[in-house]
């Protein structure tokens, strides 16, 4: 045991609370120099074992000995509610998930992700075309750009209308942090959605229309559907993972990009390899820390540890993309290295069904960032850059933006 793997006084281990993304990597490199799985305590103050090795990570991901589970605080929930957002397709192993996904997956067609590319580029300039006048005295851009893009995008793939969307960023910031700001925020926070949600599928039932919420609705396999609770929860999980994980990816590579030397100017020269680049930050500063927790089935070892039937286990998704003794020089963003198989989106049964669309917003946000702002900085110091707290998200809490 080390001094990082069970931390004094069960005070929650720093990498989930770090306030800069270099500390955060900083110790993150730390557990990989130590072994492949450590004991870690969680901000409320409950212990799992983290996966850092990324092999061993990538394994974990596809063990049938580590089954899915809900979230934290699932149990807090009023019984209805937790229905309504748990019967997702992240909380079942097969067959239910096999079930879900194929359902879900007959409406999220490519061709669908593939044809909203005009449109993301049109919400990307519409967002950019008023910062252009006020560049020199500097914006945020989470709160001006990556996060206003994934929602509209989202919202608009859904169907949600523009007056339907007040709420989202609140709601599912308080998801995502659950285990920082505690059960609480959580039980508001999806009370709150659903109640939308369940308006939205209403409307869609009426009067449906082409987008994502009248063909989940419509969604069957011979003579299977949605139940009312999948599809709520279905929509929940779309929404929460459809937008905070692209409004992080797009923050940490711009992030990356003016934090190392001469690569913002080089990539304005080259536009081209904007989709390089990207892969790159989803390894180097991806927007998940861990996956949901698993349960072990039954007593087994990992990475050289003993794991107990019934332990919680995160899987570290972005200690693992730094891990140097399966990606040689991890700890440097490297935006002109061919891309490496990284584990940004997960692994297996349960890899990310959107993760084109993260893509696809990752590449015309920045595509058009540096077409508008050739000259774009930094306007604080590397140093004063803040991480938010937190063990599903790896985010900042703003970007504070000016051009030369």
């Amino acid at each position: 045991m080390t001094e990082l793997d069970v931390p004094r006084a069960l005070e929650p281990s720093p990498f989930f609370l770090a306030r800069s993304p270099y500390e955060r990597h900083r110790q993150y490199r730390e557990l990989n120099r130590r072994g492949p799985v450590h004991r870690v305590v969680l901000p409320h103050g409950a212990q799992v074992w983290l996966v850092t090795g990324y092999e061993h990570a990538r394994a974990a991901l596809t063990d049938p000995r580590l089954a899915t589970t809900e979230p934290l605080f699932a149990e807090q929930l009023p019984p209805a509610l937790r229905s309504a957002v748990e019967s997702q397709m992240l909380n079942m192993d097969p067959p239910e998930h096999t079930r879900l996904r194929k359902l879900v997956t007959a409406a999220f067609t490519r061709r669908r992700v593939d044809g909203l590319a005009p449109r993301v580029q049109q919400l990307a300039d519409e967002l950019l075309e008023p910062l252009v006048g006020r560049a020199e005295a500097g914006f945020d851009l989470i709160s001006e750009f990556t996060y206003p893009l994934p929602i509209a995008v989202i919202c608009e793939l859904l169907g949600v209308p523009p007056d339907g969307r007040d709420g989202f960023r609140q709601w599912t910031s308080a998801l995502v942090n659950a285990t920082v700001l505690g059960a609480d925020a959580l039980v508001e926070a999806n009370a709150g959605m659903v109640e939308h949600l369940r308006a939205l599928i209403d409307q869609k039932r009426a009067r449906p229309a082409d987008d994502l919420v009248s063909a989940l609705v419509a969604a069957r396999d011979g003579g299977d559907r949605l139940s009312e609770d999948e599809l709520t929860s279905m929509l929940h999980l779309l929404i929460v993972a459809g937008h905070e994980t692209t409004a992080n990816l797009i923050a940490n590579e711009v992030r990356a990009l003016l934090t190392t030397p001469g690569a913002w100017s080089r990539l304005v020269a080259e536009p081209e390899r904007v989709p390089t680049v990207v892969e790159e930050a989803l390894r180097f500063d991806g927007p998940i820390q861990t996956t949901p927790q698993r349960r072990a089935r039954e007593d087994f070892e990992l990475g050289g540890v003993p794991i107990t039937g019934g332990d919680m286990v995160l899987i570290g998704l972005l200690a693992a993309n730094h891990d140097t003794e399966a990606i040689p020089d991890a700890d440097r963003f490297d935006p002109v290295r061919e891309p490496v198989s990284h584990l940004a989106f997960g692994h297996g049964i349960h890899f990310c069904l959107g993760a084109p669309l993260a893509r696809l917003e990752a590449r015309v946000g920045l595509s058009s960032l540096l077409a508008r702002f050739p000259r774009l900085c930094l306007a604080a110091p590397e140093e004063e850059i803040v991480t938010a707290p937190g063990v599903l998200m790896n985010a900042m809490e703003s970007l504070p933006v000016t051009v030369h």
